[in-house]
């Protein structure tokens, strides 16, 4: 994990974004790079007859404080041992992060943020979502991956490798009622196995759904972090009739969640 995405912003999450990011990147000899993004179609409306019309006093505004804000990143990093750069965009926030997350390794957003789920969907790198006033901690304590054996879940599973090293405990995680499906979990243990990471594996009884039966799980081990797969069903399925992912984004006592697609 040698380059390292996250959402630059003003809101509560940026500090534990920012110390998580710096922490990886001491940890992994990697690079930050923080988004600024100041989106321009917020600021155009369309009339009746089909015409746009811009809010331009509204707009110069806004980019005066973000290069502003973008100026305050770098005299903050550049005090710091971490090599950096800060980035700029005017694109909808949603596709400036999948633009640049094409040469991240992974990408780091607030759960908060409601842009998680969309991003492990369509970006190209891993995301991490963190809570508000949570930061990853390292080296990892307690991991913990949700496995149904599924491809978004071996996904998931081969991009966290770098962070599941020199964890002190790392647990395969199954429900009674998915372990049946796609790769059996033997096969997870055997990956990480090849790649020097030891872990065990807990069958859990489903109980009243899978997410609650993970939760409790993760919440009784006190897992630092869950590695799962985002949307194993489809997007639409997961927000009409709820969902592991959707769940697990909502959740503001999970752990930080590590996602891909």
């Amino acid at each position: 994990m040698r380059s390292i995405l996250i959402q630059g912003g003003r809101d509560v999450g940026m500090g534990a974004r920012l110390d998580t990011a710096m922490d990886l990147a001491r940890s992994h000899g990697g690079h930050l790079t923080v988004l600024v993004d100041t989106p321009v179609d917020k600021y155009v409306t369309v009339d009746p007859y089909g015409g746009a019309i811009l809010a331009r006093e509204a707009l110069d505004m806004a980019l005066k404080e973000d290069d502003a804000l973008a100026a305050a990143f770098g005299e903050r990093l550049a005090r710091d041992d971490v090599p950096f750069d800060v980035a700029q965009s005017e694109l909808p926030q949603l596709d400036a992060l999948v633009r640049s997350g094409d040469l991240a390794d992974l990408l780091i957003v607030s759960r908060s943020s409601g842009l998680a789920g969309d991003l492990a969907l369509n970006a190209s790198c891993p995301v991490l979502a963190l809570p508000d006033h949570g930061t990853l901690e390292l080296p990892l304590g307690t991991a913990c991956i949700a496995w149904d054996g599924g491809s978004e879940a071996a996904r998931a599973l081969k991009a966290a490798v770098p962070l599941l090293i020199g964890a002190r405990e790392v647990r395969v995680l199954t429900v009674a009622s998915t372990k049946a499906t796609g790769f059996p979990p033997t096969e997870a243990l055997r990956y990480l196995a090849r790649h020097g990471v030891k872990a065990e594996l807990t069958e859990l009884p489903e109980g009243h759904s899978i997410e609650e039966s993970l939760a409790a799980e993760v919440a009784r081990v006190g897992a630092s972090l869950l590695v799962m797969g985002a949307y194993s069903h489809s997007r639409l399925r997961e927000f009409l009739f709820g969902g592991v992912t959707r769940f697990f984004l909502e959740e503001t006592e999970a752990p930080p969640l590590f996602i891909a697609h």
